[in-house]
């Protein structure tokens, strides 16, 4: 075979065979995990709105992040109550698209009419109620395209027969390959736009940058337009489907039978609900009450909670199954705790570097562009290698791509640029490791998410689906906690002046960032690295 055979082979494997399974059906869940996507819209403007008008601390902000993430603890409860209202879990994407509309409209208040809305209540008080809203909305959603997703791929071809077992493995990675694909769209269609809307931005005064950060605040009013969309062509496709069946010759019932899941009811299981509603009550309970370590006491109880439903959970399955799910499951949450440098290494770029928001967006656009090239480009590698090799691989990398970061905290800029012609300084390095690093961030989910929709039992999958998101996704809370310690013992603070006074309030420091970047590079390699090591010794090894 020639090299150009090879070439075209390998294009043909890699990239048209995604396009060619591709159904129809896909695009309703491929729309919600869009919404989710493009509701990365306000993540830039948001940071400039705190940075500018806000005065608050890196490890304050690495805190909400941490009560931000606690929602997503509660798609256990979201997701059985999905499967046991199967026929009406539209309702719920409603009810999300509400949320998530309220929340951007608070914002796009707060900076038109903020007088009205200072009256009621400070401004950061609005900003973290908007803050917190958001995901309540995203994971409702989030609830149902899982289940959607699953709904999506067809168990019988076009002559009636079931599909077998080779190719539903296959579309249903393409299913969530193309769900991944769909979410990273979004955020592409978001950095387009904040790069046109903050074209010129550096020149702008006070006024005309709050009327970009407002209108960038109407565009998302879009998110859960686009999500609702996708329910109503769920219908209609349903509609269209029900109606050629009955032309064929079944009769009415038998033509819900195929799609309903009249054999598949879930029986409700109340340990679901009660775990969820012990969730909140912790929740509630030490938030409102201003308990000291008040998030470690919520992250244990809500460990705890997850723990118990996903005993329930696995107990249904085949020992040697239920073994290689909570080994996957354990790497990819100590993948996912690994902290994170802050919101104090982002300033670093915006007061030293001098990155501006429309700079911020062309990062924000070339990491979801080649994220989007990478999940095509190494999706034989997910089909065909262990989950745990993805995640050592992934974990190498992260910490060889942190290197970059760390050499521009202490000038590497000021060498290369004069050996390059200006060409190697800070903005090139940084867009070459954004480049390099984009398409690592969604590929470890991949696999976990289709080995679920494969092996989860028919009655249960969105009840599979919530629980292991509830646990991985608890692995970002831990995250978000770790960060709080790390800047908590190496304080970065950016500098803050009253705006009506002018007066400097609180002055940058920058000094511990160095030691910050070094600290969470050494615990992002060695803390995945180690517990591969551990699970493959034991019962829990993973070979999917």
């Amino acid at each position: 075979m020639t090299a150009t055979a090879r070439v075209t082979n390998w294009i043909d494997a890699v990239v048209f065979d995604l396009g060619r399974q591709m159904r129809w059906t896909f695009l309703p869940p491929l729309m919600v995990y869009f919404a989710a996507g493009f509701s990365g819209l306000t993540m830039i403007v948001g940071t400039f709105f705190v940075k500018e008008y806000l005065d608050l601390s890196a490890a304050y902000l690495a805190g909400l992040a941490f009560w931000a993430g606690l929602p997503w603890a509660l798609k256990m409860p979201l997701g059985h109550l999905v499967d046991i209202i199967w026929r009406w879990k539209w309702l719920l994407v409603y009810f999300g698209a509400g949320l998530v509309g309220l929340s951007v409209f608070i914002m796009y208040l707060v900076l038109t009419q903020t007088e009205m809305m200072t009256a009621i209540m400070p401004m950061s008080a609005w900003y973290i109620t908007s803050y917190l809203l958001a995901p309540c909305g995203l994971v409702v959603q989030d609830a149902v395209a899982d289940a959607m997703s699953v709904e999506a791929v067809p168990r019988l071809d076009a002559e009636g027969h079931e599909i077998g077992l080779e190719q539903s493995r296959a579309m249903h990675t393409t299913m969530q390959t193309l769900g991944r694909f769909a979410l990273i769209l979004g955020t592409v269609v978001v950095a387009a736009i904040n790069i046109t809307l903050f074209s010129g931005i550096e020149a702008m005064d006070a006024a005309a940058k709050r009327d970009v950060y407002a209108t960038i605040y109407l565009c998302a009013l879009a998110i859960p337009v686009v999500s609702v969309s996708g329910v109503v062509l769920a219908g209609i496709q349903k509609i269209r489907l029900r109606r050629g069946m009955i032309r064929r010759g079944l009769d009415p019932a038998e033509a819900d039978a195929l799609f309903e899941r009249p054999d598949e009811d879930t029986t409700p299981n109340p340990w679901y609900f009660i775990g969820g509603a012990g969730f909140v009550a912790i929740s509630l309970t030490v938030g409102l009450s201003d308990i000291p370590y008040g998030q470690e006491i919520i992250f244990v109880g809500s460990m705890a909670i997850v723990l118990l439903l996903m005993r329930q959970l696995i107990a249904v399955l085949e020992p040697a199954q239920a073994r290689t799910l909570v080994g996957t499951a354990l790497v990819i949450f100590i993948f996912r705790a690994v902290p994170r440098p802050g919101d104090g290494y982002t300033w670093f770029t915006i007061d030293v570097l001098g990155f501006d928001q429309q700079f911020q967006s062309i990062l924000s656009l070339i990491t979801s562009v080649l994220t989007l090239v990478g999940m095509v480009v190494l999706r034989p590698l997910m089909a065909n290698r262990p989950i745990v090799y993805i995640v050592v691989l992934l974990t190498l990398a992260s910490g060889i791509l942190s290197l970059p970061n760390i050499g521009l905290y202490y000038g590497i800029q000021d060498i290369t640029a004069p050996l390059t012609g200006g060409v190697a300084d800070a903005r090139f390095i940084a867009i070459i490791d954004t480049a390099i690093e984009s398409p690592l961030g969604q590929i470890a989910m991949i696999p976990m998410l289709a080995w679920i929709a494969r092996n989860a039992p028919n009655d249960l999958k969105a009840t599979f689906f919530a629980v292991m998101a509830s646990f991985t996704n608890l692995a970002l809370s831990a995250s978000s906690l770790l960060t709080k310690y790390l800047n908590e013992v190496f304080v970065v603070t950016r500098k803050v002046t009253d705006p009506e006074t002018g007066e400097v309030t609180t002055p940058a420091d920058y000094s511990e960032l160095g030691m910050l970047l070094i600290v969470v590079t050494v615990l992002t390699v060695g803390l995945p690295l180690l517990t591969v090591m551990i699970v493959q010794r034991t019962r829990l090894r993973t070979r999917e």
